[in-house]
Protein backbone atom coordinates (compact mmCIF):
# COMPACT_ATOMS: atom_id res chain seq x y z
CA UNK A 1 0.00 0.00 0.00
CA UNK A 2 0.84 3.35 -0.93
CA UNK A 3 3.42 2.71 -2.33
CA UNK A 4 3.31 5.20 -5.57
CA UNK A 5 5.92 7.96 -3.74
CA UNK A 6 8.77 5.38 -3.17
CA UNK A 7 7.69 4.09 -6.15
CA UNK A 8 8.41 7.39 -8.52
CA UNK A 9 11.70 7.70 -6.03
CA UNK A 10 12.94 4.73 -7.76
CA UNK A 11 11.81 6.04 -11.33
CA UNK A 12 14.36 9.10 -10.22
CA UNK A 13 17.13 6.92 -8.32
CA UNK A 14 17.76 5.03 -11.94
CA UNK A 15 17.27 7.60 -14.30
CA UNK A 16 20.77 8.92 -13.82
CA UNK A 17 21.79 5.35 -14.11
CA UNK A 18 19.70 4.24 -17.28
CA UNK A 19 21.19 7.19 -19.63
CA UNK A 20 24.92 5.59 -19.78
CA UNK A 21 23.17 2.27 -20.31
CA UNK A 22 24.60 0.76 -24.12
CA UNK A 23 22.07 -0.19 -26.73
CA UNK A 24 21.85 -3.97 -26.51
CA UNK A 25 20.02 -6.18 -29.11
CA UNK A 26 16.31 -6.88 -28.00
CA UNK A 27 15.74 -9.47 -25.41
CA UNK A 28 12.76 -11.89 -25.42
CA UNK A 29 9.84 -10.12 -23.33
CA UNK A 30 9.18 -12.32 -20.43
CA UNK A 31 5.30 -13.36 -21.83
CA UNK A 32 7.70 -14.70 -24.82
CA UNK A 33 10.16 -16.34 -22.19
CA UNK A 34 7.57 -18.05 -21.21
CA UNK A 35 6.32 -19.17 -24.34
CA UNK A 36 3.57 -16.53 -25.11
CA UNK A 37 3.14 -14.71 -28.10
CA UNK A 38 5.08 -10.86 -28.23
CA UNK A 39 1.25 -9.74 -28.07
CA UNK A 40 0.69 -11.35 -25.35
CA UNK A 41 -0.70 -9.22 -22.06
CA UNK A 42 0.10 -11.02 -18.42
CA UNK A 43 -1.43 -10.01 -15.62
CA UNK A 44 -0.54 -10.63 -11.81
CA UNK A 45 -3.66 -10.08 -9.74
CA UNK A 46 -2.57 -9.39 -6.35
CA UNK A 47 -3.25 -9.10 -2.71
CA UNK A 48 -1.34 -7.28 -0.23
CA UNK A 49 -1.10 -7.04 3.77
CA UNK A 50 -2.38 -10.84 4.23
CA UNK A 51 -2.07 -11.32 7.95
CA UNK A 52 -2.85 -8.44 8.62
CA UNK A 53 -6.18 -8.99 10.14
CA UNK A 54 -8.67 -11.70 10.60
CA UNK A 55 -11.36 -9.54 8.20
CA UNK A 56 -8.36 -9.31 5.63
CA UNK A 57 -7.64 -13.26 6.00
CA UNK A 58 -10.40 -14.01 5.38
CA UNK A 59 -11.71 -11.86 2.12
CA UNK A 60 -7.40 -12.85 0.28
CA UNK A 61 -8.08 -16.69 1.90
CA UNK A 62 -11.21 -16.84 0.04
CA UNK A 63 -10.16 -14.69 -3.19
CA UNK A 64 -7.61 -16.79 -3.46
CA UNK A 65 -9.04 -19.88 -3.23
CA UNK A 66 -11.95 -19.19 -5.81
CA UNK A 67 -8.96 -17.71 -8.04
CA UNK A 68 -9.98 -14.24 -7.98
CA UNK A 69 -6.73 -12.96 -7.40
CA UNK A 70 -3.46 -15.03 -8.40
CA UNK A 71 -1.11 -13.70 -5.81
CA UNK A 72 -0.82 -12.54 -2.62
CA UNK A 73 2.09 -11.63 -0.04
CA UNK A 74 2.18 -11.93 3.92
CA UNK A 75 3.08 -9.20 6.12
CA UNK A 76 5.02 -11.41 8.78
CA UNK A 77 5.34 -8.88 11.79
CA UNK A 78 1.60 -8.69 11.87
CA UNK A 79 -0.50 -9.83 14.55
CA UNK A 80 -2.69 -12.22 12.33
CA UNK A 81 0.61 -13.90 10.55
CA UNK A 82 -0.11 -17.12 12.28
CA UNK A 83 -3.78 -17.27 10.72
CA UNK A 84 -1.84 -16.44 7.21
CA UNK A 85 0.77 -19.40 7.88
CA UNK A 86 -1.87 -21.46 8.52
CA UNK A 87 -3.74 -21.04 5.56
CA UNK A 88 -0.59 -21.07 3.73
CA UNK A 89 0.50 -25.09 5.14
CA UNK A 90 -2.65 -26.02 4.07
CA UNK A 91 -2.57 -24.33 0.72
CA UNK A 92 1.02 -25.21 -0.37
CA UNK A 93 0.15 -24.47 -4.33
CA UNK A 94 -0.97 -20.82 -3.23
CA UNK A 95 1.96 -18.08 -5.17
CA UNK A 96 2.86 -16.63 -1.55
CA UNK A 97 5.26 -13.87 -0.97
CA UNK A 98 6.28 -11.86 1.75
CA UNK A 99 5.51 -8.54 2.24
CA UNK A 100 8.70 -6.72 3.81
CA UNK A 101 7.52 -4.81 6.06
CA UNK A 102 9.75 -1.34 7.89
CA UNK A 103 6.62 0.06 8.32
CA UNK A 104 3.45 0.10 10.71
CA UNK A 105 1.13 2.53 9.62
CA UNK A 106 -1.75 2.12 11.28
CA UNK A 107 -2.30 4.13 14.77
CA UNK A 108 -4.98 1.63 16.45
CA UNK A 109 -3.25 -1.56 14.70
CA UNK A 110 0.81 -1.24 15.43
CA UNK A 111 3.50 -3.95 15.18
CA UNK A 112 6.80 -4.05 15.98
CA UNK A 113 9.81 -5.92 14.34
CA UNK A 114 10.39 -9.77 14.41
CA UNK A 115 14.01 -9.84 14.62
CA UNK A 116 14.93 -8.71 18.30
CA UNK A 117 16.10 -4.99 17.66
CA UNK A 118 17.80 -3.06 20.37
CA UNK A 119 16.86 -0.13 21.97
CA UNK A 120 17.51 2.77 20.28
CA UNK A 121 17.56 0.37 17.08
CA UNK A 122 17.16 2.66 13.61
CA UNK A 123 13.88 0.60 12.86
CA UNK A 124 11.64 1.17 16.20
CA UNK A 125 9.46 4.23 17.31
CA UNK A 126 9.25 5.93 20.38
CA UNK A 127 6.69 3.10 21.43
CA UNK A 128 8.68 0.70 20.04
CA UNK A 129 6.65 -0.02 16.77
CA UNK A 130 7.61 0.00 13.34
CA UNK A 131 7.43 3.68 12.31
CA UNK A 132 4.23 5.02 10.73
CA UNK A 133 5.75 6.61 7.21
CA UNK A 134 8.25 4.99 4.64
CA UNK A 135 9.53 8.31 4.74
CA UNK A 136 10.98 7.81 8.31
CA UNK A 137 12.53 4.83 7.05
CA UNK A 138 14.17 6.49 4.18
CA UNK A 139 15.49 9.10 6.37
CA UNK A 140 16.52 6.75 9.25
CA UNK A 141 17.14 3.06 8.65
CA UNK A 142 20.38 1.61 9.31
CA UNK A 143 20.96 -0.87 6.53
CA UNK A 144 22.43 -3.05 8.75
CA UNK A 145 19.17 -3.49 11.46
CA UNK A 146 17.08 -3.11 7.61
CA UNK A 147 19.07 -6.51 6.49
CA UNK A 148 18.52 -8.33 10.18
CA UNK A 149 14.85 -7.91 10.08
CA UNK A 150 13.74 -8.61 6.64
CA UNK A 151 16.12 -11.66 6.92
CA UNK A 152 14.02 -12.18 9.93
CA UNK A 153 11.16 -11.70 8.66
CA UNK A 154 11.58 -14.60 5.42
CA UNK A 155 12.99 -17.01 8.19
CA UNK A 156 9.99 -17.09 10.27
CA UNK A 157 7.68 -17.21 7.42
CA UNK A 158 9.73 -20.03 5.90
CA UNK A 159 10.22 -21.55 9.44
CA UNK A 160 6.29 -21.25 9.14
CA UNK A 161 5.94 -23.66 6.79
CA UNK A 162 4.92 -20.93 3.70
CA UNK A 163 6.25 -21.93 0.41
CA UNK A 164 7.29 -18.72 -0.87
CA UNK A 165 7.26 -17.55 -4.37
CA UNK A 166 8.32 -14.00 -4.63
CA UNK A 167 9.03 -10.99 -2.35
CA UNK A 168 7.67 -7.46 -2.36
CA UNK A 169 7.99 -4.35 -0.14
CA UNK A 170 5.29 -2.41 2.14
CA UNK A 171 4.50 0.67 1.49
CA UNK A 172 7.75 1.08 -0.84
CA UNK A 173 9.96 1.43 1.91
CA UNK A 174 12.82 -1.03 0.05
CA UNK A 175 12.88 0.90 -3.00
CA UNK A 176 13.27 4.32 -1.06
CA UNK A 177 16.86 4.88 -1.52
CA UNK A 178 19.78 3.65 -3.01
CA UNK A 179 20.92 1.49 -0.27
CA UNK A 180 17.92 0.34 0.54
CA UNK A 181 17.66 -1.29 -2.61
CA UNK A 182 20.59 -2.45 -2.50
CA UNK A 183 19.59 -4.61 0.60
CA UNK A 184 16.39 -5.40 -1.67
CA UNK A 185 18.37 -6.77 -4.26
CA UNK A 186 20.65 -8.57 -1.83
CA UNK A 187 17.57 -10.58 -0.03
CA UNK A 188 16.76 -11.41 -3.21
CA UNK A 189 19.68 -13.11 -4.36
CA UNK A 190 20.54 -14.36 -0.68
CA UNK A 191 16.84 -16.30 -0.72
CA UNK A 192 16.77 -17.27 -4.66
CA UNK A 193 13.38 -15.54 -4.86
CA UNK A 194 12.21 -13.47 -7.37
CA UNK A 195 11.30 -9.25 -6.19
CA UNK A 196 8.63 -7.14 -6.78
CA UNK A 197 10.29 -4.50 -9.68
CA UNK A 198 9.16 -2.73 -12.50
CA UNK A 199 10.55 -1.20 -15.87
CA UNK A 200 11.92 1.45 -13.77
CA UNK A 201 14.54 -0.81 -12.21
CA UNK A 202 16.13 -2.67 -15.20
CA UNK A 203 19.32 -0.06 -15.21
CA UNK A 204 20.14 -1.34 -11.92
CA UNK A 205 18.79 -4.88 -11.78
CA UNK A 206 19.88 -6.01 -15.08
CA UNK A 207 17.81 -9.63 -15.58
CA UNK A 208 16.00 -9.36 -12.40
CA UNK A 209 12.82 -7.36 -13.77
CA UNK A 210 9.52 -9.06 -14.39
CA UNK A 211 7.24 -6.51 -14.65
CA UNK A 212 6.73 -3.93 -17.09
CA UNK A 213 4.63 -1.59 -14.79
CA UNK A 214 2.60 -2.46 -11.03
CA UNK A 215 -1.26 -0.55 -11.23
CA UNK A 216 -3.52 -0.19 -8.16
CA UNK A 217 -6.41 1.93 -7.47
CA UNK A 218 -5.13 5.55 -7.23
CA UNK A 219 -6.76 7.54 -4.19
CA UNK A 220 -9.73 9.55 -4.90
CA UNK A 221 -12.08 7.35 -6.63
CA UNK A 222 -15.50 7.23 -5.60
CA UNK A 223 -17.21 4.02 -5.08
CA UNK A 224 -19.99 4.37 -7.64
CA UNK A 225 -16.68 4.60 -10.06
CA UNK A 226 -14.56 1.83 -8.70
CA UNK A 227 -15.35 -0.58 -11.55
CA UNK A 228 -14.84 2.01 -14.49
CA UNK A 229 -11.39 3.48 -12.94
CA UNK A 230 -9.99 0.04 -13.20
CA UNK A 231 -11.11 -0.70 -16.65
CA UNK A 232 -9.59 2.49 -17.67
CA UNK A 233 -6.14 1.93 -16.26
CA UNK A 234 -6.03 -1.55 -17.61
CA UNK A 235 -7.56 -1.65 -21.02
CA UNK A 236 -4.87 0.76 -22.74
CA UNK A 237 -1.97 -1.56 -21.36
CA UNK A 238 0.62 -2.92 -24.47
CA UNK A 239 1.87 -6.35 -24.49
CA UNK A 240 4.08 -7.19 -21.81
CA UNK A 241 4.04 -8.49 -17.72
CA UNK A 242 2.05 -6.23 -14.99
CA UNK A 243 1.16 -6.55 -11.88
CA UNK A 244 -2.19 -5.07 -10.46
CA UNK A 245 -2.39 -4.81 -6.74
CA UNK A 246 -5.13 -5.14 -4.85
CA UNK A 247 -5.97 -4.23 -1.02
CA UNK A 248 -8.93 -6.57 0.07
CA UNK A 249 -11.09 -6.77 3.85
CA UNK A 250 -14.56 -6.84 4.89
CA UNK A 251 -15.57 -3.28 5.74
CA UNK A 252 -16.59 -4.56 9.31
CA UNK A 253 -16.02 -3.59 12.71
CA UNK A 254 -12.72 -5.19 12.83
CA UNK A 255 -11.19 -3.22 9.59
CA UNK A 256 -13.29 0.26 10.56
CA UNK A 257 -11.77 0.29 14.03
CA UNK A 258 -7.87 -0.29 12.18
CA UNK A 259 -8.22 2.38 9.45
CA UNK A 260 -10.62 4.64 11.37
CA UNK A 261 -8.53 7.90 10.67
CA UNK A 262 -7.16 6.49 6.77
CA UNK A 263 -9.64 6.15 4.20
CA UNK A 264 -7.29 5.98 1.80
CA UNK A 265 -6.77 1.99 1.65
CA UNK A 266 -8.93 1.89 4.86
CA UNK A 267 -12.20 -0.44 5.60
CA UNK A 268 -14.22 1.02 2.56
CA UNK A 269 -11.77 0.41 -0.26
CA UNK A 270 -10.55 -2.68 0.74
CA UNK A 271 -14.44 -3.74 0.39
CA UNK A 272 -14.60 -1.98 -3.05
CA UNK A 273 -11.42 -4.01 -3.79
CA UNK A 274 -13.20 -7.45 -2.65
CA UNK A 275 -16.70 -6.68 -4.42
CA UNK A 276 -14.37 -6.06 -7.58
CA UNK A 277 -12.20 -9.10 -7.66
CA UNK A 278 -15.39 -11.23 -7.20
CA UNK A 279 -17.62 -9.57 -9.60
CA UNK A 280 -18.33 -11.55 -13.09
CA UNK A 281 -18.54 -8.25 -15.15
CA UNK A 282 -14.71 -7.43 -14.23
CA UNK A 283 -13.51 -11.16 -14.44
CA UNK A 284 -15.16 -10.60 -18.27
CA UNK A 285 -13.65 -7.19 -18.80
CA UNK A 286 -10.04 -9.21 -18.13
CA UNK A 287 -11.18 -12.23 -20.68
CA UNK A 288 -12.59 -9.72 -23.03
CA UNK A 289 -9.36 -7.94 -23.28
CA UNK A 290 -7.54 -11.04 -23.30
CA UNK A 291 -5.11 -10.73 -20.38
CA UNK A 292 -3.25 -14.00 -19.12
CA UNK A 293 -3.75 -14.56 -15.98
CA UNK A 294 -0.28 -15.80 -13.99
CA UNK A 295 1.56 -16.00 -10.61
CA UNK A 296 4.76 -15.03 -9.26
CA UNK A 297 5.65 -18.57 -10.11
CA UNK A 298 5.10 -18.62 -13.64
CA UNK A 299 7.33 -15.48 -13.80
CA UNK A 300 10.06 -16.98 -12.09
CA UNK A 301 10.63 -19.34 -15.20
CA UNK A 302 10.94 -16.26 -16.87
CA UNK A 303 14.53 -14.95 -14.88
CA UNK A 304 18.16 -16.00 -16.34
CA UNK A 305 18.90 -19.66 -15.31
CA UNK A 306 21.73 -18.84 -12.77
Amino acid sequence: MKKSLALCLLGMLVCSVAVYAQAAPRTKSVPERLGYPANARLLVIHADDFGMSHSLNRAIEEALEKHWVTSASILVPCPWFPEAARWAKAHPDADLGIHLALTSEWTTLRWGPVSPQLKGSSLLDADGYLPLTAEYVASHAKISDVETETHAQVDKARAAGVMLTHLDTHMGALVATPDLIKAYLGLGQAYKLPLLLDSRADAIAPGAVLLNQLLQMNRGTSKSQWLDAYKKMLAPLPPGSYQLIVHLAFNDDEMQGATFDHPDWGAEWRQSDFDLVRSAEFQKFLKDQGFILVTWKDLARALPVQ
